[in-house]
């Protein structure tokens, strides 16, 4: 056992005038931040407010700043962390606060709905089924791993700085897009959103939205890029124009 010493973002009801608050409390190998913070709150600060739900790093719900960093705070061990010195958590910042680490992670949602839903082909098999390459649905199989924890939408500058939620979708849902502009079956085209109202401009591959992803998904290389590179054969490229007219999809 030893001591740590943790300090926690605490705010009023609504979410504003907040300040870290230190705790002390005894710590036990293995232990990751969560189980820290529910001993904080079982002993010192019953009314801590904090998000969680499997503690088992799938369902996305306890994503919270670690000592600045987007993180999951059942993911993070504590030897994984100096705790030669204060720890600090915070909620994530690019989000309005609701209490506490509770943030309001509501807008992640409303964005989903505007993106155009997946529009199969037809069935090209005498009996009524598709047919496709293994290798076209493996590509957007890394996608569907996403358990829309935000952190990637909190780490991204231009949503966390910047506050551009009105112009840019983020990291998460330009992933969504991906996994289905490139499914072998979807002939539906996102490529004028992504330009205008989604955004995609804004992004300048900093690949910070893979260094946190808690599932390793290649958002920059395997989503953004091949998006961005889309967009640009289709409002920039000459050829690629000659190509629509020539292949069209679907």
């Amino acid at each position: 056992m030893s001591t740590v010493t943790f300090k926690i973002w605490r705010s009023g009801e609504d979410g504003k005038d907040g300040k870290l608050v230190e705790y002390q409390t005894e710590a036990s190998e293995g232990m990751v931040v969560l189980d820290v913070v529910h001993k904080i709150q079982a002993t010192q600060a019953n009314d801590l407010a904090c998000r969680w739900n499997c503690k088992a790093g799938k369902c996305g719900s306890c994503s919270a700043e670690i000592n600045g960093k987007p993180s999951l705070m059942c993911m993070t061990r504590l030897d994984m962390i100096p705790i030669d010195k204060p720890v600090t958590i915070e909620p994530m910042r690019a989000f309005p606060p609701l209490r506490d680490l509770v943030t309001d992670v509501s807008w992640n949602f409303r964005v989903k709905k505007k993106i155009k839903q997946f529009k199969p082909r037809p069935p090209d098999a005498p009996d009524g089924t598709w047919r496709m390459q293994q290798e076209d649905i493996d590509r957007v199989q890394e996608f569907r791993k996403c358990i829309e924890c935000f952190l990637c939408q909190d780490v991204c500058h231009v949503l966390r700085d910047h506050n551009k939620h009105d112009e840019f979708i983020g990291p998460r849902y330009l992933v969504y897009t991906a996994a289905l502009e490139m499914h072998p079956l979807d002939t539906e085209d996102r490529i004028p959103e992504l330009k205008k109202a989604q955004g995609i401009g804004y992004c300048n591959i900093t690949k910070c939205c893979t260094t946190v992803c808690p599932e390793h998904i290649t958002i920059t290389d395997n989503a953004i890029i091949p998006l961005k590179e889309r967009v640009v054969d289709e409002f920039y490229d000459p050829l690629g124009w000659l190509w629509k007219i020539i292949r069209p999809k679907g």
